[in-house]
């Protein structure tokens, strides 16, 4: 049986502080899988508990490219082990979300399309997006509504207008 530790580091970031955790494994040698990103007053978000262990360092080449990405020198992330978990049909979902290049955006019908889904299941698509333990890392703040409008993200509206207007997919708002 192996056993599993779940580390965990916050990062302070233009967005607010960010909860990141990992799963050590003893299988693993010297490696975690990134299990979770999270944002403050994300709907379901995890939250440090009895058990889990402030990380060591396990999670410093996640935090490394998240500070790259927030200072604007990195458009794409390289870990060597995140988890998949969810359905097969998030997974699908959450595969296509990988593609979306940096700078760009699509639409949830878009993304049905891709993965072979009916039109019909657009708020499936949706939901499955609202599931990804990822955020930023699994760019779901790419997704927008087949209008145009910023719709449904689990970090807040705010965060997404502010992820899309940090990478060129927006144009800032005048106040």
């Amino acid at each position: 049986m192996t056993t599993q530790l779940t580390v965990h580091t916050t990062l302070d970031t233009p967005l607010g502080e960010l909860l990141l955790t990992g799963a050590e494994t003893a299988a693993v040698e010297g490696g975690v899988t990134v299990t979770s990103l999270s944002m403050p007053g994300q709907k379901n978000a995890p939250a440090p508990r009895a058990g889990w262990r402030a990380d060591s360092g396990l999670l410093d080449e996640a935090v490394r490219q998240l500070r790259a990405y927030f200072a604007g020198e990195l458009t794409g992330f390289t870990l060597p082990r995140t988890a998949t978990g969810g359905t097969a049909f998030e997974q699908r979902v959450w595969q296509a979300l990988e593609t979306i290049p940096y700078g760009t955006t699509t639409t949830y019908g878009k993304i049905a399309e891709q993965i072979g889904a009916p039109r019909s299941a657009v708020r499936a698509v949706g939901s499955a997006i609202g599931a990804n333990p990822l955020l930023i890392l699994r760019p779901c703040h790419r997704v927008i509504g087949a209008n145009g409008s910023l719709t449904g993200y689990a970090g807040g509206l705010e965060r997404k207008e502010a992820l899309l207007t940090h990478e060129g997919a927006l144009q800032p708002q005048l106040g």
